[in-house]
């Protein structure tokens, strides 16, 4: 392949990522109000909001300094840039060898500690209950990631995103510690996309919401690029686990242009399938408080602990 076709097809997964985004967010929301016996909203209702914060003035209060304006072009440049390593429709891209998944971990992390501050910048106290709130979540999400990482690099023996999905489809079988795996990543999923039982998106209740009070000063532009970040987060984690526990029609390096064609249809199927589960999720469950999300997490550290170990005792004899 050469450096033009590889840069194309880098290029198509970047813009594919961030054009897909608000889409997958207008499908949970209509799936959603569907279910409920509701109208709802229309599915491309999240490009019209995103249109329409950006026509309007930012307004930004007296307090802020220069963190607080710089904060959601950091937040949204660090998500778009870990979800565009994520393979969608093809591997082997030409920035492929930087697609790993603590690189990935460590960005998610780095928007998350700026949008935190920024929370904390103004002197609000949604705005601090917000970053805490946050960063309680965080420190349970992050290591039950980096347990999940560990489970799936000594099955696939790297956590370069490629090699791992190539190592899916030479057939690893079925295994217990990628199941437990799977189930930790969609608890870390729902958690740090501030999702239903975690926290509800849709709502501003000041004792239970995580994420919305941290943004609650944001406004115009700088609201936008927040919540295109959300959405981008959210696809981002629909991705990484279709590329790891569902890599099939994924095009392979090199391939023709109809063979990427039909892995973009691939991907688009999966992303619906995703949303519709997401919806289907959150319309059967209710919210939890907020003090009991410990629990939860600590049970995906401990699925992702148990996944190492189990591979660990599996490989010594």
């Amino acid at each position: 392949m050469s450096l033009i076709d590889g840069l194309s097809i880098q290029i198509s997964q970047m813009l594919l990522v961030l054009v897909s985004a608000p889409l997958l967010t207008g499908l949970v929301r209509r799936v959603k109000a569907r279910l409920l016996r509701r109208q709802g909203p229309p599915l491309l209702q999240p490009y019209r909001d995103l249109i329409r914060l950006v026509r309007k003035e930012a307004v930004i209060a007296e307090s802020a300094s220069w963190l607080f304006r710089i904060v959601p072009y950091i937040v949204f440049a660090a998500t778009w840039v870990a979800a565009a390593l994520v393979p969608t429709f093809a591997t082997g891209l030409l920035f492929s060898w930087s697609a790993d998944l603590i690189v990935i971990i460590a960005l998610l992390g780095s928007a998350r500690f700026f949008l935190a501050l920024a929370g904390m910048d103004v002197g609000t106290s949604f705005g601090g209950i917000g970053s805490s709130r946050e960063a309680m979540i965080a420190t349970l999400a992050e290591p039950a990631l980096i347990m999940i990482v560990f489970t799936i690099a000594l099955v696939a023996g790297s956590t370069q995103l490629s090699t791992v999905a190539n190592a899916m489809l030479a057939g690893v079988g079925l295994r217990v510690s990628l199941g437990m795996a799977l189930i930790a990543l969609i608890i870390v999923a729902i958690a740090e996309n501030g999702r239903i039982p975690v926290d509800n998106p849709a709502t501003h209740l000041e004792l239970t919401m995580v994420h919305e009070a941290m943004v609650l000063e944001y406004s115009g532009r700088h609201l936008a690029l927040i919540e295109l970040a959300s959405s981008i987060k959210l696809l981002l984690y629909a991705s990484l686990i279709a590329c790891i526990f569902v890599p099939w029609g994924l095009a392979p390096a090199g391939a023709p242009l109809h063979v990427h064609l039909i892995g973009v249809a691939v991907y688009a199927a999966k992303l619906g399938v995703a949303g519709i589960l997401l919806a289907l999720f959150e319309t059967m469950i209710a919210k939890m408080r907020v003090f009991r999300v410990p629990d939860l997490l600590g049970a995906a550290l401990m699925l992702g602990f148990l996944g190492t170990l189990l591979r660990f005792v599996s490989r010594s004899l």
